[in-house]
């Protein structure tokens, strides 16, 4: 059985940071307020090993920012902090974010040497229109180019992407989906746009310049693309921003917050497969479906949501899930 793996996060926000994203407050996003140094890391291990069992691997991770742009020394100097526990075997390994314009071949070479295994790429979106809007400072085709170095370099490749920016579609948004998959990712993180305090897409939004990327907008959108990645095998790490108390309490001021988005896209996913099991002629109807074991809170929705719809919208007496042995998010209707 494989060991447990966990993750000894070091926020780095903005550091790096050639472009000042119209979305982007890293610093609200994480709750840290400063950059990194070579003593945060080896606090973060420490403290990080001291809550692991011994039994459980661990990856540190550098989170926000774009690693790879900073001073090349200030690179080695967080990455040369980690190496003790590397070799002890305190931590198996490293990751890191960064932007796709701040790849090339010397970077991948520092990079495997200090022992990085994971190289996540912000890619956004794979429209230039929505990539201009929300001033990312690169193109689709930097995403494609580095993402082929960085997998062809013997790196775990991760793809993150949002929807809804300014200047973004559902139709735009699944163009990306399906351009991700090209690129032959190992996992996805989605994030669906965050109105964030102290950001200019707030302003934008404040002066009527931009329509908030709302909950139900995101879940809806989501859901497809969740399909979309699950059918090419690739698996969403993480959908939606990770809570915070700062995001909680004030910072998200609009947009699609929510701490549970990933239990709301998957319980959408299987309400579109019990409606697609129903027709009209089901009015009246006490329906029963079948789902994998584990799924039942999923098919039945939040707050029983996904039965209420289809009551409402099929006319049915009653539903009611039961388990089986199933491919996960599938749905049979067995009466």
């Amino acid at each position: 059985m494989t060991p447990r793996r966990s993750i000894i996060p070091v926020f780095v926000p903005h550091l790096g940071c050639p472009h000042m994203c119209v979305f982007c407050n890293q610093r609200r996003i994480s709750g840290e307020s400063g950059p990194a140094t070579a003593e945060d890391v080896r606090k973060a291990i420490i403290e990080g090993r001291s809550r692991l069992g011994n039994g459980a691997a661990a990856t540190l991770a550098f989170y926000g920012g774009s690693f790879t742009a900073i001073p090349p020394e200030e690179q080695e100097a967080l990455l040369g902090a980690a190496q003790p526990f590397l070799r002890d075997g305190s931590i198996s390994d490293i990751r890191l974010s960064t932007r796709p314009d701040a790849i090339d071949s010397v970077t991948l070479e520092r990079l495997k040497r200090y022992g990085v295994r994971t190289v996540e790429l912000g890619v956004q979106s794979m429209d230039d229109l929505v990539l201009r809007a929300s001033e990312r400072g690169h193109t689709a085709e930097d995403a494609r180019r580095a993402a082929g170095m960085v997998r062809d370099a013997g790196f775990e490749l991760i793809l993150q992407m949002m929807t809804g920016l300014p200047g973004d579609t559902p139709e735009r948004s699944i163009y990306t989906a399906r351009e991700l998959v090209k690129l032959r990712p190992d996992g996805v993180r989605v994030y669906p746009t965050v109105i964030i305090r102290d950001t200019p897409l707030y302003d934008m939004w404040r002066a009527g310049l931009y329509r908030e990327h709302t909950t139900d907008d995101a879940v809806e959108l989501c859901a497809i693309i969740s399909d979309i990645f699950a059918e090419a095998g690739i698996p969403i790490i993480r959908l939606g921003l990770n809570p915070t108390d700062d995001l909680s309490e004030g910072d998200a001021v609009a947009g699609a917050y929510h701490p549970a988005l990933g239990e709301l896209v998957l319980a959408r996913r299987f309400l579109t497969r019990e409606r697609a099991e129903l027709t009209d002629s089901d009015r009246g109807a006490e329906v029963v479906f079948a789902v994998k074991k584990g799924r039942v809170s999923a098919a039945i929705g939040q707050k029983r949501g996904n039965a209420e719809a289809l009551r409402r919208e099929f006319g049915v007496r009653s539903v009611r899930f039961v388990e089986r042995d199933m491919p996960d998010v599938t749905v049979k209707r067995i009466k």
